[in-house]
Parts: structure tokens; sequence; C-alpha cells
């Protein structure tokens, strides 16, 4: 882990409790004098503390020194996902934070199963611990859009990720770009797209919709 998150990190003094002192105290067993780094994702700083104070119930850090270290991917990309099982979501959202996706926004396409129902709390615990892992210094951000066109009314410049023969993910410049769930896009939501927009993996395999998020991803950002 290269840094705690603590909403209040950056203030002069901070006293962790409960599993925060836990993870300080039993996993990572440091000790008084000790330096730590914390970020609350808000600031863009990466915050050094000292331990100087701990026991079985609190530790207290006091703030050392506050610096800019930014850590991000150099390529930007916002990914319209139609909404799939959460737990689909759960098992790949800390490869695309580590990958360093900007932003994801949700939204049912016309073959989206509606029973599925997204915990954004959830995911976001998933970010923090997959933040902190990776050094990542913002947050990923999550939203939910109404459907398709209405994610088009906002990003009017997206690509869809469907099949192409010639317009391939990785020789074309895509910072948003939209991608199915289970059994693709339906021709409505196809029409959408002018043609010059449609792009597609150079492959004839045929990819569940974590795997192409993944590989979208990869082939952008790293």
């Amino acid at each position: 882990m290269l840094y705690l998150y603590h909403k209040e990190a950056a203030k002069p003094q901070l006293t962790l409790l409960g599993d925060e002192h836990r993870y300080i105290f039993k996993v990572r067993r440091h000790k008084v004098d000790d330096t730590l780094y914390l970020r609350n994702l808000e600031d863009g700083l990466l915050h050094r503390y000292t331990v100087t104070y701990l026991d079985k119930r609190s530790v207290i850090l006091e703030l050392q020194e506050s610096t800019t270290h930014d850590i991000k991917a150099k390529n930007n990309l916002h990914i319209g996902w139609c909404i799939i099982d959460p737990k689909s979501v759960e098992k790949v959202l800390p490869t695309l934070n580590e990958m360093g996706v900007d932003k994801i926004t949700f939204f049912y396409c016309k073959r989206s199963q509606k029973s599925f129902k997204l915990d954004f709390k959830r995911l976001e615990k998933i970010l923090l611990n997959s933040s902190q892992q990776s050094g990542r210094s913002e947050m990923m951000i999550l939203e939910k859009a109404e459907d398709l066109t209405s994610f088009l009314e906002d990003n009017p410049n997206a690509k869809m990720l469907n099949f192409s023969e010639s317009n391939f993910i990785g020789t074309t410049k895509v910072e948003t770009i939209v991608i199915g769930c289970e059994g693709g896009f339906h021709e409505e939501e196809v029409a959408l797209f002018d043609a010059e927009n449609i792009v597609g993996f150079d492959t004839p395999l045929v990819l569940k919709s974590e795997s192409a998020v993944c590989g979208v991803a990869g082939k952008i950002l790293l």
C-alpha cells in the first residue's frame, strides 16, 4: 500500500481509530516515530505524517510535510458502460482504476437486465482500496445516466465499441467510449452513431463486456 486514505488528511494532527488503527497497529505493525503517507484524494497532495503516539486503541499522527505528487495516466478515458451484473463490475473495477480510467458512467441499455442494481457506496470503497494500492492520486469518478441517448447528449463525441472491419481500438484517438452489455447493442442504439465513430478490436473472438472494458482501457491508457 503506497499511502493511506483519510478524508481529513492535511490536518496538523490526526487520530486514527477502528479499522484505520487496526491497519497501522496490527497489519503494518508501525511504531512511534515511523513515517506514514496519507491522501484525501481531493487536494492532489501527498501528506507525510509521523506516528507520535500509539496504543491498542488509537494512533496519533503529526503532519510533517505536504507535497504535490500527481500519479495518473498520461491519457484521459471516460467509459460509458451499459449496466451488467454488479459482481462482474466489482471484479474488474480495481483493474480499471489501476490503469487510470478517469470516469465511468453507467446506464441501462436496451439489452441490460433491469434487475441489476449497482451499489455506488460499495464501488467507491473498492476504488479507495485500489487507489491506496496503486498510488493513484485522484479518485475515479462514478456517475449514472438515464440511458444511451442521455449519455450522448452530454458526450456527443463518444465512440461506440462494436464490430468494425477497419476502425480499430489503438489506431484512432478515443477519449470517450460506450461499451455494451451481454448481447451487445440493439440496432436502434447502433444507429445513433456514425460509422466512423464505431470502433472494434482486430480479433475474431467475442469478448464479454467486462473483458472488452479492460481491453479498451489497456489499449488506450497503457
